[in-house]
């Protein structure tokens, strides 16, 4: 019960990671928050696991703020803040149009920066934030050139905010996933595809498997309590030894 009372917001929690972590700071005691922009999905997440349950698109600024004093408003203000949401995308460099390219960073890069920045003024002194990354941001993947310089730029987003963020002891640690097991890459892809994508992730994985969204919300707890207390702008790798092997 690490988290019992705290006030835990998670953008991007619906799905995958996001709604792994959202579930393990419920069972720990947190009074939780999430948003998606699946308005289903949203209903079906609150009603399942009794959190409070917003819509917002992170692309969108005017919606993360609207979102986060919502939020602060029902909870009483914000102990753990998880930003999650993303979206993924591949293309070749010669494939890669401005529309891709603003399409991804609007949301990884941009967005979770404003969602951040608007969450800020509601966020507890001695507070958290934990921001899901990407192995991307280190490793090269042909067809990754997009997603990758978005995460790349998040990690230095991450360490900037945990340097600001001293004076309030607020601590900001990014989760690098490598491979794992969520809806982001099946989105689009037929079965067939589905199962010859993951059997090449397992492959590039020395544990040779995909990782669980379980296993990386595991890191985000460890991150958001107090037995990280003394770990600020890190990039945890959860990626079964991908980028250290």
């Amino acid at each position: 019960m690490r988290f019992a009372e705290k006030r835990v917001v998670v953008l991007g929690g619906t799905t995958g990671i996001g709604l792994a972590a959202a579930q393990a700071f419920k069972a720990e005691g947190a009074r939780v928050a999430i948003t998606g922009r699946n308005d289903a999905a949203l209903a079906r997440v609150a009603a399942d696991f009794g959190v409070l349950a917003v819509r917002s698109d992170m692309g969108s600024v005017a919606d993360s703020q609207a979102a986060a004093a919502r939020i602060a408003g029902q909870l009483g203000g914000i102990d753990v803040l998880f930003v999650n949401a993303g979206v993924g995308g591949f293309a070749p460099i010669p494939a890669v149009t401005e529309r891709f390219w603003d399409d991804i960073h609007n949301v990884n890069l941009r967005g979770a920066f404003f969602a951040i920045q608007a969450a800020l003024p509601h966020l507890t002194d001695g507070g958290n934030i934990v921001i899901t990354g990407s192995i991307g941001s280190v490793l090269a993947l042909s067809g990754n050139v997009v997603y990758a310089a978005a995460k790349a730029g998040l990690r230095a987003v991450a360490r900037t905010l945990a340097i600001e963020l001293l004076p309030r002891r607020i601590r900001v640690n990014l989760v690098s996933p490598g491979p794992t097991d969520t809806e982001i890459f099946k989105r689009g892809a037929s079965a067939d595809e589905v199962e010859r994508m993951r059997a090449a992730m397992k492959d590039a994985v020395p544990m040779r498997r995909m990782g669980e969204p379980a296993e990386v919300a595991r890191a985000v707890l460890f991150l958001a309590s107090d037995d990280a207390s003394f770990i600020t702008g890190v990039d945890l790798f959860v990626d079964g030894g991908c980028v250290e092997l």
